[in-house]
């Protein structure tokens, strides 16, 4: 049988295969969930992004890229801008992003939309502690770019890192555009930026 990955309206569904098999009444319900879904995100996701995003940046940083108002703020002015990926309807993976309208990103990018512009920032990347190590990370951010491709109007894409995770963005097809004005507490940021000019990558289940 096929089970159906639904989508936003720039998201197609596709299908994943699984074998057929004879299910029991406990399981019925566990198995009426998608086996793995993409999907824009919504306020009412924000508990769980949070939880995440928190689990994955204090540890390390001390430091959140959004409070939990504004992953709130975010995904109710822009959820087009984020997508998650959901496996058997939880939440393992995310993107966050919003509109920006000038060059380079300033500290009012951190908690700023700018409607109708042709650059995106992406605020943050974050996947589940028992997801990691699995490539999910890289596998996220390319489907969220080859989707903000489908948008028409969107021309470029921008963030944020630490130095470490400079050579992951730059794997992605990321351009450095050196030092960031931006400083969070004492951490220092590389800024990069990557071209969406272009069609999609014509790639099975590429979400166009």
């Amino acid at each position: 049988m096929t089970q159906q990955v639904s989508g936003s309206p720039f998201l197609k569904p596709f299908f994943l295969k699984t074998p057929v098999r004879v299910v029991s009444p406990l399981q019925q319900r566990r198995h009426t969930l998608p086996a793995s879904e993409f999907r824009n995100l919504t306020p009412q996701d924000a508990i769980s992004v949070f939880e995440i995003e928190r689990e994955a940046f204090v540890s390390v940083s001390g430091e959140c890229p959004l409070t939990l108002d504004e992953v709130l703020n975010f995904l109710g002015q822009c959820p087009e801008l984020s997508l998650g990926w959901f496996e058997e309807g939880q939440l393992v993976a995310f993107i966050i992003g919003s509109g920006w309208d000038k060059e380079r990103l300033s500290q009012e990018a951190m908690t700023q939309h700018v409607p109708d512009t042709p650059t995106v920032h992406i605020h943050v990347l974050s996947v589940h502690r028992h997801c990691r190590q699995q490539g999910k990370g890289s596998i996220l951010l390319w489907r969220y770019l080859q989707y903000l491709r489908c948008i028409p109007g969107l021309r470029r894409a921008l963030l944020i890192c630490e130095d470490f995770l400079v050579p992951f963005y730059l794997k992605a097809g990321f351009k450095e555009k050196g030092s960031s004005a931006i400083s969070v507490s004492s951490m220092h940021f590389q800024e990069m930026e990557y071209t969406l000019g272009g069609q999609a990558y014509a790639r099975r289940n590429s979400g166009c």
